[in-house]
């Protein structure tokens, strides 16, 4: 995979539990985990990728 550019995400705090997106130039997001960016490297759709974060803002919505 050519290098990416990570992007931390918004809901994180310090430390090294965080998620790291990229986009690549060929449509595709890619996620991993601050612990090791290189490691366990996720590859979505933008389409699965809007849905996961649908998802994810849902339950955050209906936990409190």
């Amino acid at each position: 995979m050519p290098t990416a550019t990570w992007q931390k995400s918004s809901y994180c705090g310090e430390g090294e539990a965080c998620v790291h997106v990229a986009a690549t130039a060929s449509a595709r997001i890619h996620l991993t985990e601050s612990s090791d960016p290189t490691e366990a490297i996720l590859t979505a759709t933008p389409t699965a990728f809007r849905s996961l974060l649908r998802t994810l803002k849902n339950k955050e919505a209906h936990r409190g």
